[in-house]
């Protein structure tokens, strides 16, 4: 594995190099405030996709600093790189709109083992790792979002909400029953109503639970050992 070093580079492009799972986790959290300007036109469907593209290449360069094999991620990522493309001209295609959501969501998963991997490979929490743990985070929600997307174009009348309650969701109500499934806040007005779906958040919501229980648990302990051998010397 290559291991990251707190001193790659000098300026903002050493910055970069060395923390792409800062630049990951930002880039998608920055995703989620531009989303609600772009509503459902076309433009703003092209233009989510030009964002979706650039996450994916920041998702593929994380990737990149970890041991996964990096042919996977090409293997996954070409085939959903052209279909970003055609979902974003042709959403009403639902086996575009089917085959993106499982291709999509198979690369954010892997995207999300490749940062595990990472943040696991050995007793030593650098900085990118910290960040690695909100972007690994954000990378699952992504990746249950287009789960869920797939999910309400095979058994149409998945998901309900308060307003529109037939409508199909839009990809921001789905983002957003994704984000609050997966921390257990249980904030989301989008409910899902369908055996199919309704089992779907169900390992979402395992899906939180572990990654707090295991990852998170794991990284406070290391950084606590770490604390205490400094208080030591």
């Amino acid at each position: 594995m290559v291991q990251r070093s707190e001193q790659a580079g000098s300026g903002v492009g050493g910055w970069f190099a060395a923390h792409p799972s800062a630049v990951l986790m930002v880039t998608q959290l920055g995703a989620i405030l531009v989303y609600p300007f772009l509503g459902d036109s076309d433009p703003g469907r092209a233009t989510l996709g030009v964002v979706g593209l650039l996450v994916l290449v920041l998702a593929v360069f994380a990737v990149r600093a970890t041991e996964a094999l990096t042919w996977v991620s090409v293997v996954l990522g070409v085939p959903v790189v052209v279909l970003t493309f055609l979902e974003a001209f042709r959403p009403e295609d639902d086996l575009v709109v089917v085959a993106s959501g499982v291709l999509h969501a198979a690369f954010y998963f892997y995207t999300a083992y490749a940062l595990i991997r990472y943040m696991f490979h050995d007793d030593v929490v650098t900085t990118d790792e910290l960040w690695a743990t909100g972007a690994t985070f954000t990378v699952v929600a992504w990746g249950f979002a287009y789960v869920y997307a797939a999910v309400q174009v095979v058994w149409p009348g998945s998901f309900t909400a308060a307003v529109d309650p037939e409508a199909q969701r839009t990809w921001v109500e789905l983002l957003f029953l994704s984000v609050t499934t997966l921390t257990s806040t249980g904030l989301s007005d989008i409910v899902p109503v369908l055996e199919h779906a309704r089992a779907v958040v169900m390992i979402e919501q395992i899906a939180g639970m572990l990654y707090i229980a295991l990852v998170i648990a794991r990284i406070i302990a290391l950084l606590s050992a770490r604390t205490a051998r400094r208080s030591a010397r």
